[in-house]
């Protein structure tokens, strides 16, 4: 069996390809899904993982600098944007993401539900704001959540007028709609970055992530990315 930690925005094309690679090979992916700065973490404890998917580069990046990855196999699987989403009941005008007091009038009381900046869409969400010259306005007015599907459900469950989160998150979503698109200049590119975990004590099964990674790294694997509302990697 093969021990995946990955992104919590992976959770739906993540149980697609895991499914489809059983039907194929008769091989099983255990998957646990979090924040990946929590998961970097757990690895780094010695949790036991054989692969790590994570939503931006920087974390693949710390886990490499401590010689916890499989640099040679580190691979990029897919790319996301970001998005400003609102409860479907709530007005379909779209939020104009060049008026600080746009965005605004749309919190009305209500806060902005987005992950911590130590998480990647909780980062590029900063960054986009930053960039758009929106913190100020938002910044003292959040709704901090562990990963970006917690600032989903806050938002689908109506306890937050706006939130930002993934485009491939809104889309699994009936509760919420995008009310507006961040730029993809705003922000850092937005990167799923896959690398299998080195082996303690000869434990796990490296050969089985290899062989799984290189399945999501294909033409099956990547066809179900694109069903699912990823992009390819930016060139």
């Amino acid at each position: 069996m093969i021990d995946l930690f990955a992104a919590a925005s992976l959770r739906e094309v993540l149980d697609a390809v895991v499914a489809d690679y059983r039907r194929r090979f008769g091989k099983t992916v255990r998957v646990t899904y979090a924040g990946s700065g929590q998961l970097a973490r757990q690895i780094a404890q010695g949790a036991p993982a054989d692969l790590f998917i994570a939503a931006d580069e920087a974390w693949m990046d710390w886990l490499d600098q401590r010689g916890l990855i499989e640099t040679s196999a580190r691979r990029s699987l897919a790319s996301n944007q970001l998005v400003l989403i609102a409860p479907v009941a709530a007005s379909d005008d779209p939020v104009d993401l060049t008026a600080p007091a746009a965005i605004a009038a749309r919190l009305g009381e209500g806060r902005l539900a987005m992950a911590e900046t130590a998480v990647p869409a909780g980062r590029y969400g900063q960054e986009a704001l930053i960039h758009l010259n929106l913190w100020p306005a938002v910044k003292d007015r959040r709704a901090p959540a562990d990963d970006v599907r917690a600032a989903l459900a806050m938002v689908a469950r109506g306890e937050a007028p706006l939130g930002l989160v993934y485009a491939t998150d809104a889309r699994v979503e009936p509760r919420v709609r995008v009310v507006a698109t961040f730029p993809t200049g705003s922000h850092a590119p937005i990167v799923y970055s896959a690398a299998p975990v080195r082996p303690l004590d000869g434990a796990g099964d490296p050969e089985g992530a290899r062989a799984f990674l290189g399945f999501l790294a294909g033409t099956q694997g990547q066809s179900v990315f694109r069903r699912f509302g990823f992009a390819p990697v930016p060139v």
